[in-house]
């Protein structure tokens, strides 16, 4: 091989890295990321304050929600009781107690035999309009270790038509609560009647408030 041929081979092979190399720098300069202008990962973040769950309306008293209870409408929603009770004087129990006169009876007490759980007898006290609501609410809930394994009324009000149909159900029945009871006690402290100024001139006496 003569020195002519040799050149035209080395000049060859560096032609092709010359090629490669602009190539390579062409592509770089097409294809390179681009650079952040901050470290890191961008993340989307909600920029408007986090919605809050609504609270769940106030209910009213018992007292209030008795005042407009219906016995028949509350009579219809005790149909899902009659699998466990009976409600007719004399009335046999089933997985639950006869809920004749059950109204002001006290908690847990002998109901033809019927044996009540332990936590039921522990509760003690007596079943008032107030302690039946609560209980109607979340059986479980209220009495940990109960027995029923109703999940409860939620209808604020269908707990109230209920009630007041339980109330019937009974020689004597409990008298229902009165709603403004409550609040006659505090009515008169909450606004004390104003003094008439002594020994002050007309002018200067503040008006009556109406």
């Amino acid at each position: 091989m003569n020195s002519f041929e040799l050149n035209k081979i080395l000049g060859a092979i560096l032609g092709t890295c010359l090629v490669l190399l602009a190539l390579n720098i062409a592509a770089g300069a097409i294809f390179a990321p681009e650079k952040a202008a901050k470290p890191g990962y961008a993340i989307a973040v909600k920029t408007g304050p986090a919605k809050e769950e609504e609270a769940a309306p106030k209910e009213e008293p018992i007292a209030v929600r008795l005042a407009n209870a219906s016995v028949e409408k509350g009579k219809t929603v005790a149909r899902q009781c009659q699998a466990c009770h009976t409600f007719e004087k004399g009335g046999p129990n089933r997985v639950g107690p006869n809920l004749w006169n059950i109204v002001g009876s006290p908690r847990g007490e002998d109901r033809g035999g019927f044996n009540f759980s332990a936590a039921m007898r522990a509760k003690g006290g007596s079943w008032t309009y107030e302690e039946l609501d609560k209980f109607l609410t979340d059986p479980r809930g209220y009495i940990n270790g109960t027995a029923m394994t109703f999940a409860g009324i939620k209808n604020a009000q269908q707990r109230a038509d209920v009630i007041d149909y339980l109330h019937t159900l009974s020689d004597n029945p409990q008298p229902l609560p009165q709603p403004q009871a409550q609040n006659e006690g505090t009515k008169g402290a909450a606004e004390p009647a104003a003094k008439p100024a002594e020994n002050q001139p007309k002018a200067s006496a503040p008006a009556p408030a109406k």
